[in-house]
């Protein structure tokens, strides 16, 4: 069974920063291409930060909105994905969820709060 389970969501003020982590079970991080999404009240489900899986180099990729701002990264030993966030915005307020995409499998996490707000 896959889980993935975010966690290092809170409050923060504008210009702050958060780095949340998704720990995944039943699916290796390694190998599958992971993503973190975000969803603010009222607005679709959108994809923040994706980085691939399966090869001897990763690629990241960013949304226009967090590029800069937002770091991707991965720890295979702890089957952890991570996405650190800076210089953050009020608009970057939402719930984060993690995504594993394995070929036509498609999973995710319960997601994490991000309230950035003084």
């Amino acid at each position: 069974q896959v889980q993935l389970v975010e966690s290092g969501g809170g409050l923060v003020q504008p210009g702050g920063s958060l780095r949340l982590s998704c720990a995944a079970s039943g699916i290796l991080v390694s190998i599958s291409n992971m993503g973190w999404y975000r969803q603010a009240p009222g607005k679709q489900r959108e994809l923040v930060a994706r980085i691939s899986g399966g090869g001897s180099i990763a690629y990241a990729y960013y949304s226009a909105s967090v590029r800069g701002r937002f770091t991707i990264s991965r720890d295979n030993a702890k089957n952890t994905v991570y996405v650190q966030m800076a210089s953050l915005k009020a608009e970057d307020t939402a719930v984060y969820y993690c995504n594993a995409n394995l070929g036509s499998d498609q999973y995710w996490g319960q997601g994490t709060q991000v309230t950035v707000s003084s």
